[in-house]
């Protein structure tokens, strides 16, 4: 009702605007909806050696990447979207927003750099949503050439 008293006094150039700016907002709302299905789960482990040694803390990784991860450029930014969550054997991020696995593989080498571990702990992909931090293997020939 009370819109099209508006569009009766406005140019015929302005109504398509308005009708456009209501295509694009539908759009908006179907692509978030789409967002929302995808939660996406990244679990960091540590390998049974790196474990038995205790260097890494889980609560430690968990606060790290908390005040590091940064959405739309932000840092503080985790909102409702993004999750760190400490398990007993792990730390699982978790995002409803597109969010990038190698993004975690350089905050947690950055934490390795931290706490200066960096030259004998490394950071795999252990399957297709988690890693790893593992030993660098210096017994194998093979591994350490690959290294250097």
């Amino acid at each position: 009702g009370s819109s099209e008293a508006v569009v009766s006094t406005q140019s015929t150039g302005t109504f398509h605007h308005a009708m456009t700016a209501v295509k694009v907002i539908k759009k908006k709302t179907t692509k978030v909806a789409t967002r929302r299905k995808q939660a996406l789960r990244f679990n960091i482990q540590c390998a049974p050696k790196v474990l038995d040694d205790d260097l890494i803390s889980f609560s430690e990784i968990v606060t790290f990447l908390r005040e590091r991860i940064k959405i739309g450029g932000k840092l503080n930014n985790l909102g409702k979207d993004v999750s760190v969550e400490r398990t007993p054997t792990s730390v699982v991020v978790t995002s409803n927003i597109p969010f990038s696995k190698r993004y975690i593989k350089y905050l947690l080498k950055k934490f390795l750099k931290k706490y200066s571990m960096k030259d004998f702990i490394r950071v795999v992909a252990s399957n297709k949503d988690s890693y790893e931090f593992r030993f660098y293997n210096f017994d194998s020939d093979s591994e350490s050439e690959e290294e250097m």
